[in-house]
């Protein structure tokens, strides 16, 4: 009579070899969990970061800049006075705003800092315009308002605040500005499309002039143009911004920002992803000593359960189910990993959360590969033991 081995029993079987050997199960499926939650998270992070840029590309695809040339000491040469009031006539234009950098005056926490440690940040002059043109948001206090034209106060950009070591402003908090202290009243949110707004202290134009004696000639025009309009907009702002010296001009889209951005988040995916891999591929070689250990610790019970009528295919099967459990249950632990350290990050970054299907189902085929892979060689060593050789070991 032929002996068979019906799938569940088989698996009964495996288990029952997983359980006597509890801790050395757990720690080779920590092995696979700790590659599958790493490759699991990658795709996550990468994909709500990625969801988080596209949003951002669909709202600022129409943000356009004007910006002047520099000298060859990096000083900026202003536009004209007419340069945003031109702008501002393009029929398709919605909305513009200006800035004009204050050159050689540096921002410090204090006085007692020397003049020399700028942190590189930047005074810029702006109108009140700049947040609803740029879709900024403030993350402390309040942008420039009427007030900010006649008094000295300043609202920094988001890096600005942060290597200034100002997080909020529950109590009064002033840096020192040019050759004065000045109070801070608002910090901005990050601006993804303006970094140089996020290394920048903004102060008022009526500040400005009054402090430093600056007219109101912009070096850098931002504006929000039709959707359907942009291309046509971009091939116009150089004239019309100086007519004269139109070479001089240097008209960009931020969004293209946005782009290179997505760009190198798949390029470290990619690193990611490789490095995932081989961890997978360690986690599988372990598996495969264990099963080999296994296998030579069992040799009796192999020996005996083949005298009592079991096929060489029967403790195969037994061993490679064994070697694929072990696969599964570290597949579904590290995707659960992998889910909570994306969700975690999320939140942290601020962006919502992500996590492709295809990451779970990759990372979970991935897992099973390995394990039914590192267990087919314990298995066929496991299933040419002779029962004799074997109940020697007894």
């Amino acid at each position: 009579m032929s002996s068979r081995l019906r799938l569940p029993d088989a698996i009964a079987l495996a288990t029952v070899g997983l359980r006597a050997r509890r801790v050395r199960s757990a720690l080779s499926a920590l092995g696979i969990a700790i590659a599958i939650a790493a490759v699991v998270a990658v795709l996550g992070i990468a994909e709500s970061s990625k969801a988080d840029l596209l949003d951002q590309l669909g709202e600022q695809g129409n943000l356009l800049t004007v910006a002047s040339a520099q000298t060859t000491n990096g000083r900026s040469i202003p536009l004209p006075v007419t340069a945003e009031p031109m702008i501002a006539r393009i029929p398709p234009v919605r909305t513009v705003t200006a800035v004009a950098a204050v050159d050689n005056v540096t921002v410090r926490r204090s006085a007692a800092i020397p003049e020399v440690r700028t942190s590189g940040i930047n005074v810029l002059a702006a109108g009140p315009s700049l947040l609803d043109t740029l879709s900024a948001r403030m993350l402390r206090g309040h942008y420039l308002d009427a007030t900010a034209e006649r008094y000295p106060v300043t609202v920094l950009g988001f890096e600005a605040a942060r290597v200034l070591g100002i997080g909020t402003l529950t109590d009064p908090t002033q840096v020192f500005l040019g050759e004065r202290y000045v109070t801070v009243v608002g910090i901005l949110a990050p601006v993804a499309v303006a970094p140089e707004v996020d290394m920048a202290a903004l102060i008022s134009f009526g500040a400005a002039h009054d402090l430093f004696g600056m007219e109101r000639n912009a070096t850098r025009i931002y504006l929000r143009a039709d959707p359907d309009q942009v291309a046509a907009v971009a091939s116009v702002l150089a004239i019309t911004a100086s007519p004269t010296r139109d070479e001089d001009v240097q008209v960009r889209r931020p969004s293209d920002l946005l782009v290179a951005r997505i760009a190198a988040k798949g390029t470290f995916v990619g690193l990611f992803l490789g490095l995932g891999g081989i961890a997978l591929l360690i986690a599988g070689v372990g598996i495969a000593n264990i099963m080999v250990i296994s296998v030579l610790e069992r040799r009796g019970e192999i020996g005996l359960r083949r005298a009592l009528g079991a096929r060489r295919r029967h403790v195969a099967v037994q061993f490679l189910l064994e070697s694929t459990l072990l696969a599964v249950i570290g597949g579904v632990l590290g995707a659960g990993l992998g889910v909570l350290a994306t969700a975690v990050a999320a939140r942290m970054a601020g962006n919502t959360l992500a996590i492709p299907p295809s990451a779970l189902v990759a990372g979970f085929g991935a897992a099973l590969l390995v394990g039914a892979l590192a267990g087919v060689y314990p298995a066929a060593r496991a299933a040419r033991m002779s029962p004799t050789e074997a109940l020697r070991t007894l």
